[in-house]
């Protein structure tokens, strides 16, 4: 087993700055856990208190159930992987992967065994001779993990470490480490502030906003069951678009503002019957705009007349920017859909896709 337990740590840096607030995690035995949001938001403080690189002010953290808030970070089992690969230059790929095992006294022969299994695993194995300045940034990225994988460590601890790495390559390697999970079967936590990374690899994620979890879910679950206007707005690219208004009784239920009066699904009339003549934040995403598209109430379709302020052509796709009065919003249409510039469009609002937001709390109210 390699569970990792966080119950209610927090950190506390000089003046009083906290870093981590009363943070309650559980990975489970060989699962994929990302850890994501801005920065700031103390996901790599988390990463660096489970490595013991920090001391937590408060709470536990255990792994296997043992506590290890007094386990120096040599005795704690995991291997983790930093956003500075931090190699050796003077050493061959081979004794940059080695050299932790000679540390620890290994057998040659086992050191052998391990390095080559690494480099196997990983697809470096004609490269084992070279020194890192004749390595590619995606191959050294490779060689940092390696040196983790011939630990076979409990718990794999990854911080943000495709950040230095070109787009083409993030998505190489990105799929290379969700293949090394199958592989290993470990357990891994993952840091980065790139929510596509943490909806394509994870197995769970864990959202954070400035110290504290927000939601924890499957990638699905967060997308479409978003707890707040926070994670509705952080998951997903383009981001949702978000509308003030009110919740009026008008002939059926509305949503209404100085803009846009859109009729409300009728899945949603119990969640909202007590918001009636109260203010709500309306949420949806850009996929559910739809362009030129006309009322249809079977399909809880309501429409607004918009102006398209910028087209951005994406090959399999179209981004729509769009304004309506005083409101701005993204919509995701299909490449055969392309209007003008500056003329008005029709919008069709998929209103049984709309989430819908308390104005105080921000919480999700369906």
């Amino acid at each position: 087993m390699a569970s990792v337990d966080l119950i209610d740590v927090s950190k506390v840096f000089d003046k009083g700055v906290i870093a981590v607030d009363s943070v309650n995690i559980s990975v489970v035995d060989k699962e994929f856990v990302v850890l994501v949001g801005p920065s700031g938001c103390g996901k790599s403080t988390i990463l660096r208190m489970i490595a013991g690189l920090e001391d937590a002010s408060s709470g536990e953290i255990r792994i296997d159930g043992k506590i290890v808030n007094e386990v120096p970070p040599k005795d704690r089992n995991i291997a983790m992987v930093f956003q500075n690969y931090a190699l050796y230059p003077h050493m061959t790929v081979y004794q940059n992967m080695a050299f932790g095992l000679k540390l620890r006294k290994y057998p040659k022969k086992e050191i052998e065994q391990r390095v080559d299994e690494a480099a196997e695993i990983l697809d470096i194995a004609n490269l084992l001779g070279r020194k890192p300045k004749a390595l590619s940034g995606g191959q050294r990225q490779r060689v940092a993990v390696g040196r983790a994988i011939v630990r076979k460590p409990k718990v794999f601890l990854f911080d943000e470490p495709l950040s230095n790495l070109d787009a083409k390559f993030r998505v190489q390697m990105r799929t290379e480490i969700s293949r090394l999970h199958t592989k290993l079967g470990t357990t891994m936590i993952y840091v980065t502030h790139d929510q596509v990374e943490a909806m394509t690899m994870g197995n769970r994620i864990v959202v954070l906003r400035g110290g504290k979890v927000q939601q924890i879910d499957s990638p699905l679950n967060l997308y479409n069951n978003p707890s707040n206007q926070f994670v509705a707005g952080f998951i997903g690219s383009p981001a949702m678009n978000f509308f003030k208004g009110e919740i009026i009784d008008q002939d059926g239920m509305w949503f209404r503002n100085d803009s846009l009066k859109l009729l409300v699904s009728q899945e949603h009339f119990s969640c909202l019957k007590d918001s009636i003549s109260s203010k709500v934040i309306l949420g949806i995403r850009p996929e559910d705009l739809l362009a030129n598209e006309t009322v249809n109430k079977e399909h809880n379709i309501s429409q607004a007349t918009c102006k398209v302020e910028i087209v951005e052509p994406m090959g399999n796709e179209i981004f729509l920017y769009l304004s309506a009065g005083q409101h701005s919003m993204t919509a995701r249409v299909k490449p055969d859909v392309q209007p003008a510039v500056n003329s008005d469009c029709k919008i069709g609002f998929r209103m049984d896709k709309a989430h819908y937001f308390n104005v105080k709390t921000r919480e999700n109210i369906c």
